[in-house]
């Protein structure tokens, strides 16, 4: 035995406890296996637990991935955070951009058919701002879920922000235009300068003749949407002129710069039975017109103008008695081989139902006679009482034009085809071209005038009458002012004459004396002759000359009693 195993026993047997260092040592070697076992639990659990909660994935197409960020921004509805961007990567075709976003396990509804994304950006335009929180948030993904419960993991983004969420409290309506002016996606419509909805999406219809909007109005707004409710644009501001005066309207600041569209009801009794859902209306360019009463069906009539008809254009106005009944559609020019002349053509639509009670009555007229109501046989009646189409100068500054129906006094008779399509409609010529022609038959009678001959037989009389006028003042003014002066002289003598104090007033005034006395003489004879008519065989008695007084002096003589003789 060596030497060492020796000492290990007294040691031993000096020591009776036993050794701990192999006990320590299997204790720590437990110990550190047991912590990577409790962290890969933990991991498992961890995998396990995400694994149970996470949601679908799906891939959204964007045109660019501008303000996002993989891993980092959110999807949000309602500003609630619903899912994250995972990965970001271009197409095969490098055409569009991919987002692989992985939404919670919450919100695997939103990864069904109809479902909208888009990106929420700081966007300013005619509209209004939105999207000013992530100016300091960052961009995120906006969502509105659909109401399909079909699955789907592939979108297309949307371009812009979507006019109504799903789910929101209203009623969608379509309307119909002509054009879209100034409208666009999120432009306002009002309700009695209120705003109670949006235009929603717009598309061309199919035929390319017209545009048709998608409207939404908000509850509960939307129960003031009858069925004769009329929509007209908004859009800008509407200036008419008047016997008022000038007026102005517009619905608000907004709908000058962006556009926006207005409703009401009809005055007057009407339909007030709530539109349903995607009722179809149309829409009018003016509020006047959407107010005006309803047309009717149009009639399409053509006039032959043989004059021009510069400033007459589609659209100018048809006007029969001043009141406006339609429009102008069409001008063409044709071409007439018999009398080689260049007529135009005009089409227009006239709505018979604007002439209100007075069409009614023709109508029934008609019907009492036992003809036939037609528009065409009226026409044709009016047509023969001198009803014709005469273009007329609407406005003197600008020139235009418009087509007025009236009945000309004296119209020569024409022919006319009721069974004619379409309907044609005598004209004669306008108040211009008539005033042109009255101006051109003038001119010929002036261009007749011999001026020339006038003008040089009024510069030979305008000599003579010149040198009669030097002879006036050289020989007659100067005669007739010395005969003047002698008439002065000669009037001045006769007053001389025929002063007071002159001989000729003097003896002038003793023979009136004379004259005076002759006469009192004679009246003196005259009574005696009357009162003794004998005198004039017997002669006068010398009695009579004693007695009798002088006839000044002697009273008046009484006038004989009835009973006496002279």
């Amino acid at each position: 035995m060596t030497e060492d195993s020796h000492n290990d026993r007294a040691g031993a047997g000096r020591d009776e406890l036993p050794t701990p260092v192999v006990k320590r040592r299997r204790f720590n070697a437990s110990l550190i296996w047991l912590i990577p076992a409790l962290a890969a639990l933990i991991g498992i659990s961890l995998v396990v637990n995400s694994w149970l909660q996470a949601g679908p994935q799906i891939v959204i197409s964007m045109q660019s991935a501008e303000g996002l960020d993989a891993g980092k921004t959110p999807v949000k509805y309602k500003n609630v955070v619903i899912g994250r961007v995972k990965k970001i990567r271009l197409s095969s075709d490098r055409s569009h951009v991919l987002v692989t976003v992985a939404l919670e396990k919450s919100a695997s509804s939103f990864a069904t058919k109809g479902t909208r994304y888009w990106v929420v950006r700081p966007r300013i335009g005619l509209g209004g701002v939105s999207g000013i929180d992530t100016l300091f948030s960052g961009a995120f993904i906006g969502a509105d879920v659909g109401e399909s419960n079909q699955p789907e993991d592939d979108f297309k983004a949307l371009e812009m922000p979507p006019a109504v969420n799903h789910g929101a409290p209203g009623r969608s309506f379509v309307l119909h235009t002509d054009d879209l002016g100034s409208l666009d996606v999120g432009s306002p419509v009002y309700f009695r300068r209120i705003q109670v909805g949006r235009v929603a999406s717009y598309q061309l219809d199919k035929d390319g003749r017209g545009v048709s909007l998608h409207i939404f109005v908000d509850g509960p707004s939307d129960r003031f949407v009858t069925t004769a409710t009329r929509f007209w644009n908004a859009s800008g501001v509407d200036l008419s002129v008047g016997a008022n005066g000038l007026k102005v309207n517009t619905q608000s600041l907004a709908t000058v710069l962006a556009g926006g569209l207005a409703f009401q009801d009809p005055p007057g009794p009407h339909d007030e039975t709530p539109a349903p859902e995607n009722t179809s209306f149309r829409l009018f360019a003016d509020r006047a017109t959407a107010m005006a009463p309803p047309d009717g069906e149009p009639t399409y009539i053509r006039m032959r103008f043989d004059q021009s008809v510069r400033g007459l254009a589609v659209d100018s106005p048809v006007e029969f008695l001043g009141i406006n009944i339609g429009r102008v559609v069409s001008v063409r020019l044709d071409y007439d081989e018999k009398t080689q002349n260049f007529p135009v053509l005009v089409g227009a639509l006239v709505y018979p139902q604007r002439l209100g009670a007075a069409y009614g009555k023709l109508e029934a007229l008609a019907r009492a006679h036992g003809e036939n109501p037609d528009l065409s046989q009226l026409m044709g009646r009016l047509i023969a009482r001198g009803l014709r189409a005469q273009a007329r100068t609407g406005n003197l500054l600008t020139g235009q034009l418009y087509v007025a129906l009236d009945f000309v006094p004296r119209a020569p008779r024409v022919s006319f085809d009721p069974n004619a399509k379409p309907m044609a409609i005598p004209t004669v010529p306008g108040s211009f071209d008539k005033l042109q022609e009255q101006v051109v038959d003038i001119v010929g009678k002036l261009d007749k005038i011999p001026f020339d001959s006038i003008g040089r037989n009024l510069d030979q009389t305008l000599a003579g009458l010149n040198a009669t006028l030097r002879q006036v003042n050289g020989q007659t003014l100067p005669t007739l002012k010395d005969a003047m002066q002698s008439v002065q002289k000669t009037m001045g003598s006769a007053d001389q004459t025929l002063s007071a104090d002159s001989p000729l007033q003097q003896n002038l005034g003793a023979t009136l004396e004379q004259v005076r006395r002759m006469a009192r003489s004679l009246r003196v004879l005259t009574d005696y002759l009357g009162e003794h008519p004998e005198a004039l065989l017997r002669g006068r008695r010398t009695d009579a000359l004693r007695v009798a007084p002088p006839p000044a002096a002697r009273p008046p003589t009484a006038a004989p009693s009835p009973g006496s003789k002279p």
